[in-house]
Order: structure tokens, then sequence, then C-alpha cells
């Protein structure tokens, strides 16, 4: 069983007890009077922590909303539950501000009633008479007033935006509403035999909130106790670690999450995480960033109507995610779209309903709508257009390894492509005037020396074994540390006679034609060399075993070479064109025929 941070605060509690001591209420369903001990301080909420409350009540636009925990220990059984009494252990700040909002309301005369319950001070006594007058003479008598009374004027202003009096009450019976129907807390009534006072500290070291998945998990195990064996709940929680242990297999949480273990472990504490919002998001769609609790408010409610109905739902996604990772075609597609940023939710609701060929001509069609790029235009795409040329190759010469390794009827390794940062590599570099450190000239010189070596060239041995010698030179000054015997200047003129010989093409070339796909560490080495300086480099991290994308390692075996190539050495403009149309044919797919309208993503 997992450890959340709740359990960790009640070791001493039993397993069923915490997981039938969680719940939701919205805010007009709290009760009672809660007073606050004297183990913590006061209301200490300023001006911007209202306002966000405020501002996030009234963007819930009446969907059901949570807000974070209040946890409870009952001290006192009334007759009713508007007359028990509870230590307020955690949640002081929140209780209090809602009751200001509710009693600003009644003070306006919008409202008959105030706040439906009572809060009270166990050291602090003269708070609970200030929090219902409010008044100003007497905000400066202590810190405590002070900050009650500054929520107070915060909450008026904050109508205020509303507009006039008749705009003011309207909004006050819209958001009293959403307080009464839809806005929830997280309720934690903690056992009888509970410290209080070490309850309250270890929720409070870290300020770690609960998450998510921790709440549903704790919900769907308390209904299923109460209505079956709990054999039963212990079968779902045996079905929920089998999920979360297959969810972190790298090549599964890789495709569905577009993430590394390390980030996906920070983003994900729990990987049944992204299932939860999957869910979430079918039944309430959102725009923008996800509020906090927002998967347990809306999944919470499809427990209670059935907890069973919202298991199946879970089991079934699992599945299917496992159905998709055996079949390369499309565990490759999705892969691709989640890495391209696309929402893995909106891929399994649109998997719905679809046969397995509907589902990958959907896909087809998303790749293609996120790609937008026209097959007439792929030629001139460039490597210098920032805005549009860099991004567009960094993705189709991603589509393109996938695409290569899906021909091969292989799962493409998104588990090795999310650990690196890529970028574009020129496959034939023609300039080295970039470089100005002397580090900088001894690693090119050593490189390409190796280079001039190995070449087959239209240069005499003796023309190139003097090079050779000039560059040995170079080389052995930089290591005595004679920057006075060997400038700039000398490195320039010194590498432009280098690439004469390891050059066939002196034009610049930012195509496709002539760009590969690398990790960022590894281009930073080989961004100034020329081709052969890279083939050698490349064959040496593939022999290392470091990760290069398939296409990558093709392009400096010369694998897309003419059969009657005979120069294994050069990136020749031969070589350029049987490169590209080999893209071409993978992309073709993907790309917008002439005729065709562009695909706009849904």
């Amino acid at each position: 069983m997992e450890r959340t941070t709740m359990q960790t605060a009640t070791d001493n509690i039993t397993y069923s007890d915490r997981i039938n001591a969680l719940t939701h209420k919205t805010i007009g369903a709290i009760r009672g009077r809660f007073f606050v001990p004297d183990y913590q301080r006061g209301y200490r909420w300023d001006k911007n922590d209202v306002t966000r409350m405020l501002d996030d009540i009234w963007g819930s636009k009446g969907q059901d909303y949570s807000l974070q925990p209040i946890v409870v220990k009952l001290h006192q059984m009334g007759k009713s539950e508007a007359e028990h009494e509870w230590e307020l252990i955690d949640g002081q700040q929140r209780l209090t501000t809602l009751y200001l909002i509710l009693h600003y309301m009644q003070q306006q005369g919008w409202k008959k009633m105030g706040a439906p319950y009572f809060l009270c001070y166990k050291t602090r006594p003269g708070s609970q008479t200030y929090l219902d007058k409010l008044d100003k003479s007497s905000h400066n008598d202590n810190i405590d007033y002070w900050h009650l009374y500054r929520a107070h004027r915060r909450i008026a202003a904050w109508f205020r935006r509303h507009g006039d009096a008749f705009a003011q009450e309207d909004a006050a019976n819209t958001l009293h509403s959403y307080l009464f129907k839809s806005v929830r807390v997280i309720w934690y009534e903690a056992p009888a035999n509970t410290d209080a006072t070490a309850l309250f500290i270890r929720l409070n070291v870290g300020r770690i909130p609960l998450t998510d998945a921790e709440l549903i998990k704790a919900a769907l195990l308390s209904i299923v106790n109460r209505v079956h064996s709990m054999g039963r709940a212990h079968e779902i929680a045996a079905q929920w670690d089998v999920i979360e242990h297959d969810l972190h297999d790298p090549d599964i949480w890789a495709f569905v999450a577009g993430l590394s273990a390390s980030v996906g472990d920070e983003m994900y504490p729990t990987r049944i995480s992204l299932l939860l919002d999957t869910l979430a998001d079918e039944t309430a769609p959102l725009c923008g960033k996800r509020p906090r609790y927002h998967t347990f408010g809306v999944l919470g409610c499809e427990i209670e109507r059935d907890f069973s109905v919202f298991w199946k739902k879970i089991v079934a996604l699992h599945a299917q995610i496992l159905g998709w990772a055996d079949l390369p075609k499309i565990y490759n597609k999705i892969g691709f779209l989640v890495a391209s940023g696309d929402d893995f939710s909106k891929l399994a609701h649109a998997a719905q309903g679809k046969r397995k060929s509907e589902f990958e001509t959907f896909l087809v069609d998303r790749i293609r709508a996120h790609v937008k790029v026209k097959d007439a235009d792929l030629a001139g795409l460039n490597y210098e257009e920032k805005r549009r040329g860099h991004p567009k190759l960094l993705q189709l010469l991603l589509l393109m390894n996938v695409e290569t390794t899906t021909q091969c009827g292989m799962r493409f390794p998104f588990s090795r492509h999310v650990e690196q940062h890529w970028s574009l590599e020129h496959i034939h570099a023609q300039s080295a005037e970039t470089l100005n450190k002397a580090d900088q000239w001894k690693t090119w010189l050593i490189d390409h020396k190796s280079a001039l070596n190995a070449v087959i060239s239209d240069w005499s041995t003796s023309e190139i074994a003097q090079l050779t010698c000039e560059v040995d030179a170079a080389i052995a000054d930089l290591n005595a540390g004679k920057s006075g015997s060997f400038s700039g200047e000398h490195f320039n003129a010194l590498s432009v006679r280098v690439l004469k010989i390891l050059n066939q093409d002196d034009a610049p070339d930012h195509s496709l034609r002539n760009m590969a796909l690398l990790s960022s560490g590894d281009n930073s080495r080989l961004s100034n060399s020329v081709f052969e300086v890279k083939r050698q480099m490349i064959l040496e991290l593939d022999r290392k075993g470091s990760y290069v994308p398939v296409c990558t390692r093709n392009v400096f075996l010369k694998y897309y070479a003419q059969a009657d190539a005979q120069q294994p050495h050069f990136w020749s403009e031969s070589d350029k064109n049987s490169y590209f149309k080999e893209a071409r044919n993978r992309l073709k797919p993907y790309l917008i025929e002439f005729g065709q309208n562009e695909v706009s993503i849904q």
C-alpha cells in the first residue's frame, strides 16, 4: 500500500479508520462550532490570498470545485450536527475567510443568514467577537484584528469590482449559490485517539498537499468498504497497485506522458494520476491550467454515484494503454503526438467507439494537423528561420525517425528520447569561424586531423601530409600554451585550408537535406565539424551505447547513398538528394498535398 501525506501524519491510526475519515462537504453543509486551539497562530491571510480564493470560486462557474483540506477532531457531539464542537486542526485560514465572505453578504443585506458555522479561539476570545463586528475603530488593537479587518475590506473591494449595488448583489447571489451547491472542502475527521498537536505539526512541516490520486483512492476504498466486504476493497487496492506498477515501465510512461522518469515523478508522484485526469477531463473538459483538486472534485461525484462504473473505466483505460503498447503503429503515433505537445487525454477520448483502423486514420490526420507543412514547402524549410523553419525541421526529423522505426515493426524508444534535449545538427558544416577560444581550436584541429588521414581526396598525398604537419605544430603550440604563436587569425587561415580538402561544397546548406537530429550535449561537440569528423564521432557514440536516433546513424553510415556511390567521407549533393527523397517518402502521409485543406486540431 502506498504511503500518503495524510498517512504519514497519522501513523497510529488504522487503515480502516483512515479511509473512512475522508470525505468532502460543500461549504453550505459545514455545521457546528469550531475552536482554534492555542498551538496555532491567528488569522494571517493577506489581501492576495483572499482575492485568489474569491477569484477561484468565481472562476469555477458552478462546476464542482474542491478547496484544500479541513482537518478536524470531534470534541463534543451535540443533539444535532449544528451543535457539534470541533477542534480545527488544519484549515483555519480557509474556514475563517469563507466565514468572512458569508458574513459580508449578510452585513450588506444581500442574505438573511451568514455562515452556517461558528468560530471561536481558545487563547484569543476577543477575536470571536471582533469577527462579527469588524469595526475600524479597534482594528489596530492587536495583529489578529488587523488581519481580519484587512481581509474584510478586500472582500468588499472584490464585490465592488462587479459594478453598482445591483450588480454586486447579483454577484453575491451567484457566489452564494456556488458555496452551497458546488464548492467543497476536503473534510478529514481525525479519530478520537489522534494527538491533534502532533498531527498539526506534521501537516504543516513542508506544507505538502495531498494529491488527487490519494484522495480518490481513499474515497473509493471508503465507499467500497461500506457496501462490500473488506475483501473487495483489498482487491481494488491490489489492482490500483498493478496499474501504478505498469505505468512505471519507462516505455509505457514515456509514450503516454512524454516525460522522463525523473520529471514524471515530480509532476505525477503517483502515475495513475494521469489516468484519473484523463477520466476527469472527459466529464469536465478544462481550458487552461488544472485547478488543485479539480480531478478529485469531478471523480469524487462519480465514485459516490456508482464506484463500480468508475473503477471499470479506470481498468478499461489501463487495458487500452497496454493494448496500444503492443501495436507499434499506434504506439508510435500516439507517442509522437504526446512528444509534440498533444494531450493524451484527448487522444484517449477520441479512441472511444472507433475501430483500430479508424483510430489509426484519426491519428494520421491528427499528426498532419500538428505538423502543418505542405508537401511543396518541405524543401524550402530553413534552419535559420527560428519562428517556423527551425521548429518544423525538429518536428519533422523526429517524425521521420518514428516512422522509420514503425516501418521495421518496432516501437520507437520514447523512453530514451524523453531523457534528452534535442537539436538540429548540420550533417556537414562549412565553417569554423564561430570558434574563438584556444581549447575550441585545439579540439577542432585534433578532430579534423583524423579526418584528413582518413579521407580519399583529389588532393595529392604530399599536400595532405604538409597540411597535417602544420596542424600538428599548431596543436603542439596550443598544448604548450603559446597563445602568441597561434592566434585566432592563424586558426582561421589554417581551418580554411583544412576545409578546402574536406569540403566538396562551400555553400552553406540549412535545409532538410543537410539536417539530422542529435542530442544537445552531443551537438555542442560536433556543431562546427565536417562530415567525416562527425561520422567518426557518431560511430564512436553508437559503439559506446549512447542513444543515436536511427536516421542520424543511417546518415553517417551512408545508408541513403546510391548503390554506386564511391566516397564515404563526404556528404555530397547526390547524398543530400537521396536523403531528402527518403525523408519525403517517410513524411508524405503527414504532409498537406496540393488542394488539400489544412487540418485544425480540435
